[in-house]
């Protein structure tokens, strides 16, 4: 194995087709939007040299600034929610619920294999004020209440966006972060039992420390996909109601294949793209230190 991971002729042709095939599907198009970004116009119309122009009217658009706005609030509350509330639910399965495993692993894994249209119209349903009042609002009035039209305030569809993200999502964290803390040695574990840490302090002391690259990982996995999210937003709100929940994935779609403006569509992706780059190099940076002394 020594003599074939010295010879770079090899270590060409074991790597070169894979990292060939990234690059085409990964690289160049990313590469292609950058291009894109500092034209104006489409396939039809024509595209045209703007320079920067796009970056320009990128943040004079108020709509393309609420989308940001829009952006950055869900995945910040989506990334911590969904990675705090993963990590709870593999903390329970660890110390507390190990005999019902098969039980407990099926019903937090199961939202996560639903398709994203049944979950949105399943919320769609629960959260319904009229023709027919859904549960929650059938709830809210056996209470005393009045029925609300959660979908149809900003608020409202906000709020429900990331209840239905959040459940559909926290079981693929959890079994994630739960595979993380099986890494942890038994021994350590038993070790501080025996020394009378309680089941706080053991958490706090050791099994975070040890687990903190997997908590890395997710958080990254996270912040990534909840900054990109489209098809959840699609199918429940389709970024309403009056734009209030409209992301930059969405504003992207709409400004190229809607109203057929390539050049700026690539702009909208490129802020994106930095965006993401952003958050990443950020987590990195924040948890580095601790990775270490770990």
């Amino acid at each position: 194995m020594k003599d074939v991971l010295g010879d770079k002729r090899a270590v060409l042709l074991l790597v070169g087709p894979a990292l060939l095939i990234y690059t085409l599907i990964t690289i160049v198009p990313i590469g292609w939007s950058l291009v894109y970004s500092f034209y104006s116009g489409g396939l039809l119309s024509g595209m045209q040299f703007t320079g920067l122009d796009n970056f320009t009217k990128f943040f004079s658009d108020t709509t393309a600034l609420q989308a940001l706005w829009f952006t950055v609030r869900y995945a910040f509350i989506v990334t911590i929610a969904q990675v705090a509330l993963g990590y709870l639910l593999a903390l329970l399965y660890v110390f507390m619920l190990r005999r019902a495993s098969n039980l407990i692993r099926t019903v937090v894994f199961f939202p996560v294999i639903l398709p994203t249209v049944a979950v949105a119209l399943l919320f769609q349903q629960m959260f319904q004020v009229a023709p027919t009042t859904g549960p929650v609002n059938g709830a809210l009035e056996w209470f005393g209440g009045s029925g609300q039209d959660f979908l149809g305030s900003p608020g409202g569809a906000f709020w429900v966006l990331i209840a239905m993200d959040l459940w559909r999502s926290m079981g693929f964290y959890a079994v994630l972060l739960y595979a993380g803390l099986l890494d942890i040695p038994e021994d350590i574990l038993e070790a501080a039992r025996i020394d009378g840490a309680g089941t706080l302090n053991l958490v706090r002391r050791i099994v975070l420390p040890l687990s903190l690259p997997v908590l890395l990982s997710s958080l990254i996995f996270s912040i990534n996909g909840t900054l990109k999210v489209f098809d959840s937003i699609v199918a429940l709100t389709n970024g309403g109601p009056g734009g209030s929940t409209m992301p930059l994935t969405l504003h992207m779609f709409q400004t190229s294949f809607t109203y057929g403006d390539y050049g700026y569509g690539s702009t909208i992706a490129t802020i994106l793209t930095i965006l993401c780059l952003m958050f990443t190099v950020l987590i990195f940076r924040s948890t580095r230190r601790d990775i270490a002394k770990g």
